[in-house]
């Protein structure tokens, strides 16, 4: 096997659930920079808490409550957060606008979802694709047929680098520290089934380079087939994109070819687009 499909993991790294409580430890410290705990309340929200009262925003901003509404009213005068007439906050549509300026989010995305859409009609699955931030994976989009198998990751949701097939392909091509550092840190049961040790992790991510893609299956918490490869811009490895299947009837390799093909044509488009971006800016 060249790689493991997306699932859960727990533990340091491992995404947070769709309206699980905020893990604990992230209370910004007493005098932290005022850009740290604006970040801490907005991302106090997620698709499960969409509208929160004051209270709960101290709450899961891990701030205190005359604080945390001290600092959400400048927000909502910046307009990253609105308030609604029920008093409560929800996210501004400031954050939108410039959400959709960064080049591997929505630029990115631009870019790639002419291919990722042709790969979702050959398929019917989920279509995936992820950008690496730090230790764990960013879902930049995903496409899913209505009858696919179920996944947990949701856009701009975070994903475990060392427990999915994206993850996995981003890991295998990151900065040799990081790799030492999330080899050394594994644990057997936070990520797949059959990467038990630190050992097998590396011998893994030897594979993953040497085929330049990722394709396996996994049981836990349902029984699902994938397949990652890299997509690259003229230096580095820059996302990475994935078609996740049920286990039964089908075969991740059978998708290997086009997820491959289809990484290479996003590969090319973003090239493209440099070459393009830089001649304008000579001209």
């Amino acid at each position: 096997m060249n790689g493991r499909p997306e699932g859960s993991a727990e533990g340091p790294g491992a995404a947070r659930e769709e309206g699980a409580p905020r893990r604990r430890g992230r209370k910004p410290a007493a005098g932290s920079p005022v850009i740290d705990r604006a970040f801490a309340l907005l991302g106090a929200f997620d698709s499960g808490h969409r509208a929160l009262t004051p209270a709960d925003l101290a709450q899961r901003g891990g701030l205190p409550r005359s604080s945390a509404l001290r600092l959400a009213r400048s927000l909502v005068r910046v307009g990253a957060l609105e308030r609604r007439e029920d008093g409560r906050f929800v996210v501004g549509l400031r954050l939108l606008e410039t959400a959709s300026l960064a080049p591997r989010g929505h630029g990115l995305r631009a870019v790639a979802m002419p291919y990722m859409e042709d790969l979702f009609h050959v398929t019917r699955q989920h279509v995936l694709l992820a950008v690496r931030e730090g230790e764990e994976a960013v879902l930049v989009e995903r496409l899913s047929a209505r009858d696919a198998s179920p996944v947990r990751y949701r856009v701009g949701g975070r994903l475990p680098l060392a427990a999915t097939g994206v993850g996995l392909v981003l890991l295998a091509f990151a900065p040799p520290a990081l790799q030492e550092h999330l080899i050394a840190t594994y644990e057997p049961g936070r990520g797949h089934d059959d990467i038990r040790t630190p050992a097998e992790l590396r011998r893994l991510l030897a594979e993953i380079r040497l085929a330049d893609h990722a394709e396996g299956t996994q049981t836990r918490p349902w029984p699902v087939s994938t397949v990652a490869a890299p997509v690259r811009d003229s230096t580095s490895v820059v996302a990475a994109l994935s078609v996740v299947a049920p286990r039964e009837g089908f075969s991740g390799a059978g998708f290997t070819p086009a997820v491959r093909a289809t990484a290479r044509a996003v590969s090319r488009a973003l090239r493209g687009d440099e070459a393009g971006a830089g001649g304008a800016g000579r001209a």
